[in-house]
């Protein structure tokens, strides 16, 4: 199944720019620019969206301007409205149980805590693809989850995001060229593979 929509998570306002909860926004608006596509308000719809071509393939960039809480209702009348199944819907959101500068992708299952994904799943059937960007793990532990993830990243942390930010936009790219599956096993398996390297990297130390 091909994909048709990439949808990135957040908050709107310059309020929440660089805050970690607003990492799969800022992937998606990475990507439409590295494809030389602009966004326009489509207000009725309560999105900002940017119509993009990868080779012959063309595809939405969806950018909710409601809040992270409330993504769910303008993307399924984006949907509706363009006619768009749930299996070729692609969200961009951050995880917190995703290593920081890592990516997983999924298809299927539930919201995991997360409260956009929650919305996201009230409006829509759950088959769309999901990107997930890490976040994680949230350090201090005993912090409260929702400061943790609406703060920004750190100096040393969000100069990892930008070297990361051309990785994640070849995985959507990946996504939309190849479809969901080859870039799930691709992608995940990169990154295990990556994990795993970094692990046997401490052992050594």
């Amino acid at each position: 199944m091909a994909i048709s929509l990439i949808a990135g998570l957040g908050n709107p306002g310059p309020t929440y720019r660089n805050t970690r909860h607003n990492i799969g926004r800022a992937a998606v608006e990475s990507l439409a620019g590295r494809l030389g596509a602009a966004f326009k308000d489509e207000t009725r719809l309560k999105v900002r969206l940017a119509k993009c071509r990868l080779g012959e393939k063309a595809f939405f960039a969806v950018i909710p301007k409601t809040y992270m809480n409330d993504s769910g209702s303008p993307l399924a009348a984006v949907c509706r409205y363009y006619k768009i199944p749930e299996e070729e819907i692609a969200v961009v959101y951050d995880e917190i149980q995703v290593e920081l500068g890592s990516v997983k992708i999924s298809v299927g299952g539930g919201a995991g805590g997360h409260n956009g994904l929650e919305d996201m799943l009230a409006h829509l059937k759950e088959g769309f693809t999901r990107f997930r960007i890490g976040i994680g793990p949230k350090m201090p532990p005993e912090m409260d989850l929702k400061d943790f993830v609406l703060g920004k990243f750190t100096d040393c942390q969000q100069s990892l995001v930008n070297k990361k930010m051309p990785d994640y936009e070849d995985g959507l790219k990946l996504l939309v060229d190849r479809g969901p599956l080859l870039a799930m096993n691709q992608v995940n398996q990169r990154e295990n593979a990556n994990t795993s390297n970094d692990s046997h990297a401490d052992q050594k130390e």
